[in-house]
């Protein structure tokens, strides 16, 4: 499954931005009429999606997808569609939260929605979602809880993943629209903890630091869907990226540029030729392990964006030119789903350590996907990626 890195030139992120609304309106026509109508994940070898309902932390992808449908195509059928399926996660904002993925969920549907339409009534969950997700940060640690199932289960007393750093984003805007300013300072927390404590001397991430919620210390970092507590999970190292890169543009703070370039560095310079990773840099069966094609979209995303803040020409083309690399390999042959099923693409892993979507088609690997052409479109239109199209 090896695929030598291609000329950038002559990708065509729009042909590639058809390819998905194509794909999008497939699934939209098959989706089942009752409430468990979200799309998760296609197994390798089958070709009819998973269906998962508002609760499942990957809930909000699907809806952000169709706004990304309706700002590239203007066609109103897709801000139709995404509003119905937004609209079914708006009981997260009126629980007590239960892990950290409360951004995932609603910063992807309800975040796209009000960006798009300015729409007072998603703003208003947005709101109340971040208040809800705050709950889970403890001051003594400096981090939110990310899964609070876990302290009894693994005996892991205040664990943060660092997953959890894509969910900072919902903080940040809300305590910039309305929120309170408590928000800010908490997300801020978390990502300066995390950057202290989640990172080994090369700069690759443990997935989880569990510490300890007397003394506020760290005990130990660990892995839950890596290969080992030691080795370079694909998907959490391009959670990194994106996550310190977001939180650069949210506090314009120096040390998160830097963090970020160190951690996407040391990603870029462990890659194979083809730049789609291993679902684990370290996993012991290289070169016949499964792909991460999302840990691949993750960062080609994250690096489009890293490429806009970096002030050395060079490296800031760089980035780019790798994120362009990464997304014409996704958009190959090798990688797109096709007429194999309706997702966008294949050959993503999930939980490699129990057995769980493995070299499957998964649907966060398709929304960075989309949301990464949108960027680079937008960038080669001369645009802020932050416009709307």
């Amino acid at each position: 499954m090896m695929l030598a890195s291609c000329n950038t030139s002559s990708f065509d992120e729009n042909k590639n931005l058809d390819y998905c609304i194509s794909q999008a309106n497939k699934t939209l026509q098959t989706i089942p009429a009752d409430s468990t109508n979200l799309p998760r994940s296609i197994d390798h070898g089958k070709s009819s999606w998973r269906y998962v309902n508002y609760k499942d932390w990957t809930s909000g992808f699907w809806p952000g997808i169709l706004w990304y449908a309706y700002e590239y195509t203007k066609d109103g059928r897709y801000k139709t569609a995404a509003d119905k399926f937004t609209r079914e996660l708006t009981p997260l904002s009126q629980h007590p939260a239960s892990d950290h993925d409360l951004g995932f969920q609603t910063y992807c549907s309800f975040g796209n929605a009000y960006r798009l339409t300015e729409d007072s009534s998603y703003k208003k969950v947005l709101l109340a979602t971040a208040d809800t997700l705050a709950t889970l940060f403890n001051p003594k640690v400096g981090t939110i809880l990310s899964w609070p199932a876990m302290v009894k289960e693994q005996g892991w007393p205040h664990n943060t993943i660092i997953d959890n750093m894509m969910n900072l984003e919902l903080l940040f805007w809300a305590s910039k629209n309305g929120g309170d300013k408590k928000l800010y300072d908490i997300a801020l927390r978390h990502a300066t903890t995390t950057m202290n404590n989640h990172f080994r001397p090369d700069y690759s991430v443990y997935h989880v630091i569990v510490y300890d919620t007397v003394t506020g210390k760290k005990i130990k970092g660990v892995t839950h869907q890596g290969f080992s507590d030691s080795s370079m999970w694909a998907r959490g190292q391009a959670w990194a990226i994106y996550g310190f890169t977001m939180v650069y543009r949210e506090t314009k703070q120096p040390q998160f540029l830097d963090f970020a370039q160190k951690v996407a560095d040391i990603y870029l310079k462990r890659l194979p030729d083809d730049l789609i990773p291993y679902w684990d840099f370290d996993a012991p069966d290289i070169p016949n392990a499964p792909k991460d094609v999302s840990a691949a979209t993750v960062t080609a995303s994250a690096l489009l964006e890293l490429s806009t803040f970096v002030s050395d020409k060079t490296k800031a083309a760089e980035y780019r030119k790798k994120a362009e690399q990464m997304l014409a390999n996704c958009s190959s042959d090798t990688y797109q789903s096709r007429n194999t099923n309706n997702a966008f693409l294949l050959h993503s892993t999930g939980h490699k350590p129990k057995g769980g979507e493995v070299d499957a088609s998964i649907i966060y690997a398709d929304y960075y996907y989309i949301e990464a052409l949108l960027r680079l479109k937008k960038l080669k239109e001369g645009k802020s990626i932050y416009e709307k199209l």
